[in-house]
């Protein structure tokens, strides 16, 4: 695990360079873990104080269709917890936006950017969570059905990155260790909102796609930036994503501890790699994520993996 020292570094790095719906989202996660409560009702007020008029919270690019809902599942679970009408409202526009507003294709499948009919991998991290928390846990399932049918290599498990609905085949085939990472830590996160046999299958859908995972572990105790192709760089921030499902499955009690295991080791080889400055060193590069280098993703889920941990070992504690 990470040092507190260290910690507070990563943390601060964070803080600074995160700009976009998605980074606050990922954000606001970190901040709820912590229990930094002043800091994350700041986050989620700006976050409201830049909603769209249709309702995409804290998005500064109006080209992005699903990202602002990554922050959804925070201003819900604030306006319940300080009874507060206007975050609840803001909520509810969040909502109604992803019900109703944003674009899709005929069976309800969102797509991921306004103007393109194309389905992504990400979508799933940033509106499974939120529709599961706000209680529609049908709709929830419905979106990760009909990401896994587009995207999900049957002969693999593994999900593609992005599929064409008007071609009707995938336009980037790669099995892009993010978009693998997008879709577990997603799933994961969704499983404690969905009650009984939705819970149960989601659950499922995580395991099963760690077990498709896990084996493409390279030596170096990383991931591929492409899972399945050796001759792509190492992805410092896929380790740390299938580190936060697999901990995170395992300290609620879904997965079974050996999970937690190598939830441990991939966390311990991303913590080796934070630099004198506390960013995540070996991730997929922001902004375009095209080569190696740090991102507010990498910082956020590093942080979040490390808090999945804290919870599995005071699970385990006498």
């Amino acid at each position: 695990m990470l040092t507190d020292e260290v910690r507070e570094r990563v943390l601060c790095c964070l803080l600074v360079v995160q700009r976009h719906s998605w980074d606050q989202g990922l954000t606001a996660a970190v901040l709820d873990d912590s229990g930094a409560a002043v800091a994350l009702r700041a986050l989620v007020d700006d976050a409201v104080a830049r909603q769209l008029p249709d309702g995409r919270l804290a998005e500064l690019d109006p080209v992005c269709a699903v990202n602002g809902a990554a922050l959804g599942e925070f201003v819900d679970s604030l306006a319940h917890r300080l009874g507060d009408p206007a975050l609840a409202a803001a909520a509810t526009r969040q909502h109604g936006w992803l019900r109703s507003g944003a674009p899709r294709a005929a069976d309800g499948t969102l797509f991921h950017l306004v103007g393109s009919r194309q389905v992504w991998a990400d979508t799933v991290h940033m509106v499974v969570p939120f529709l599961a928390c706000r209680g529609d846990g049908a709709a929830a399932v419905a979106q990760l059905a009909g990401h896994r049918a587009r995207l999900r290599d049957p002969a693999t498990g593994l999900w593609a990155a992005r599929w064409d609905e008007d071609a009707g085949a995938l336009t980037d085939p790669r099995a892009w260790g993010t978009g693998n990472g997008w879709v577990a830590a997603g799933a994961a996160r969704a499983v404690r909102w969905l009650p009984g046999a939705a819970g149960a299958a989601v659950a499922d859908e995580v395991r099963a796609l760690l077990d498709a995972v896990l084996p493409l572990r390279r030596p170096d105790g990383l991931f591929g930036d492409v899972l399945d192709d050796v001759a792509t760089p190492a992805d410092t921030n896929v380790a740390s994503m299938v580190a936060l499902a697999a901990l995170t499955g395992a300290a609620e009690g879904w997965l079974p501890s050996q999970y937690a295991v190598v939830g441990e080791s991939l966390l311990a080889a991303v913590c080796d790699r934070v630099d004198d400055l506390g960013r995540v060193t070996g991730a997929s590069a922001a902004p375009y994520f095209d080569r190696p280098g740090h991102s507010p993703e990498a910082q956020a889920f590093l942080l979040l993996a490390d808090a999945a941990c804290r919870r599995w070992r005071a699970g385990r504690s006498p």
